[in-house]
């Protein structure tokens, strides 16, 4: 099971958080959200990350030229598409080479159909409790819901997860699964990720 450790933003905390070997680390490139980067936010901050670890570009919305440069500039492995991103934009991804992660916003009415149209320019879909705020909310959604998803895409599950959540999730329950995304509820009041939650998260879900 793949860990993506999101909102990564101040330079010491990440190098800690990399110590820890997750297999993504997610950067925010969206400024309405409390754990954007920062317009001064510099490659040289990724720099020393491993290898092992890919490095994923959060975006929502954004003009998807700016998605290449930045992508480019910073060498991410992944984009990670966090709003109403269209097929079209997908394919132009592509066709730039740039491996795409789509997030979806799941409430109680979500209809998996939604995604099957992105299913051949992505290489993971994202499940995402739906917020105002495009994510970040700390909730997760009913993961009852996930046994409608039957395309063979793998996806990765966000929206609240923590240590305290995990054990309740049953991973056999969902053959496409194919990775955990954790934020808000590893992190403390400034939104730095607490090293020592992280590194027994890692831990726990590594053991099963």
């Amino acid at each position: 099971m793949k860990i993506k450790i999101c909102g990564m933003k101040f330079p010491k905390n990440i190098q800690e958080i990399a110590a820890l070997q997750p297999d993504f680390m997610g950067f925010i490139f969206y400024p309405k959200s409390k754990r954007f980067v920062g317009d001064n936010f510099s490659p040289k901050s990724l720099e020393k990350l491993p290898s092992t670890i890919e490095k994923v570009a959060v975006f929502v919305n954004e003009d998807v030229n700016r998605i290449i440069v930045i992508q480019k500039q910073f060498s991410f492995d992944f984009v990670q598409l966090h709003g109403n991103e269209t097929v079209a934009e997908c394919e132009i991804l592509k066709e730039n080479n740039i491996k795409i992660i789509k997030a979806f916003s799941v409430d109680n009415y979500f209809n998996f159909n939604e995604v099957l149209a992105y299913e051949t320019v992505c290489d993971y879909f994202l499940f995402d409790t739906k917020t105002p705020k495009y994510g970040g909310s700390g909730q997760p959604f009913d993961w009852e819901l996930l046994e409608n998803y039957t395309l063979s895409k793998p996806f990765i599950l966000s929206g609240g997860l923590s240590i305290h959540t995990i054990g309740k999730l049953k991973f056999n329950k969902y053959p496409m699964l194919a990775g955990l995304d954790f934020n808000s509820r590893l992190e403390d009041s400034n939104t730095k990720k607490i090293t020592e939650e992280v590194s027994e998260l890692i831990e726990k879900i590594r053991r099963r």
